[in-house]
């Protein structure tokens, strides 16, 4: 198997986790302080990747710190815009796909910010995208909700977030201001991941110190708030999020990431059968939309895989 095809591989892995982190989340902001969960979430996952990265963690350089620093306070920013978008959400599936929004937008960020050539099937997708999120919209006469408001807000900040850490867990040469080459080496998953992650954590503390209350949860924390927070923490942060970072950095090209176009059909799946969630047919139509933005950003792959389908198909028929 080639590197991108495993690439591809590990990041659907990567989708199921993501999926079921939602149902962890949701039960535990139902029994604390929203930012305050997320800042204990990502303490204890940063804290275990960074046990098991410390060697590699002392052989960084202060750019290649510098730039994992930078890549966590983005993704903390987008994590604080997320977990209010879950606190106000009535629809986790609805907000699944406007999250996943970001994948559309990740390229055209490499395209305007870094200067990647981008397919033209980028370009077609966003109007597709756009009708999905109007549709969504348009049962408050085109104001969105807050939930809704959050989650594109996560989207926007989650697909700078993603070609960050592209660009980051991959070596590349940059050109300063004078002309000069400079070689800008990769930094491998285990080191940025815990980095990352332990950022995230102090960006959701400081925003919990300064906006939310923290006595009730303090004095009288609920049993059962521990195992939703170290499932969270475990399986939805540390190992996702390393599973991803090391997916990523096996592929150069940032529109790799849009294979977790199946998160959100997982979580509204997850959604359904776990809180018993339904979607209006707006919604549905709404969703629908995006997630058809989504195949058509990813659609030269999408194409290949069917393609190389029917050849399997045919062969087994002819043998």
């Amino acid at each position: 198997m080639s590197d991108a095809h495993k690439s591809d591989a590990l990041l659907v892995v990567v989708t199921l986790m993501a999926a079921v982190s939602w149902i962890f989340s949701k039960e535990a902001i139902l029994l604390m302080p929203p930012l305050l969960f997320m800042a204990a979430r990502f303490f204890i996952a940063g804290g275990i990747l960074v046990l098991a990265a410390w060697r590699p963690l002392s052989r960084l350089s202060l750019d290649q710190v510098g730039r994992c620093l930078g890549v966590g306070l983005v993704f903390g920013v987008a994590m604080c815009f997320w977990i209010m978008g879950l606190v106000h959400a009535s629809s986790m599936g609805e907000g699944a796909f406007l999250t996943s929004l970001g994948v559309v937008i990740v390229p055209i960020l490499s395209r305007f910010l870094f200067k990647e050539p981008q397919p033209a099937s980028t370009w077609v997708a966003i109007p597709i995208a756009v009708a999905g999120l109007a549709l969504l919209s348009l049962k408050n006469g085109f104001r969105p909700e807050p939930a809704q408001a959050f989650f594109v807000g996560a989207a926007f900040i989650l697909a700078l977030f993603f070609t960050l850490t592209t660009r980051t867990a991959n070596q590349r040469t940059v050109i300063n201001r004078r002309g000069e080459r400079i070689e800008k080496h990769k930094v491998s998953a285990l080191p940025l991941t815990a980095l990352s992650l332990t950022t995230v954590s102090l960006v959701t503390l400081l925003a919990s110190l300064v906006l939310e209350p923290w006595q009730q949860v303090l004095t009288q924390p609920p049993a059962a708030l521990f195992g939703w927070v170290l499932a969270s923490a475990v399986i939805g942060t540390a190992g996702r999020f390393l599973l991803q970072t090391y997916a990523q950095s096996l592929s150069a090209h940032s529109h790799g990431v849009v294979i977790l176009i199946l998160e959100p059909v997982w979580v509204t799946l997850f959604a359904a059968g776990w809180f018993g969630e339904t979607m209006t047919a707006l919604q549905m139509a709404g969703c629908t939309l995006i997630f058809a933005a989504l195949l058509v950003n990813r659609w030269g792959v999408v194409s290949r895989a069917i393609k190389g389908w029917l050849r399997n198909q045919k062969s087994e028929k002819s043998g």
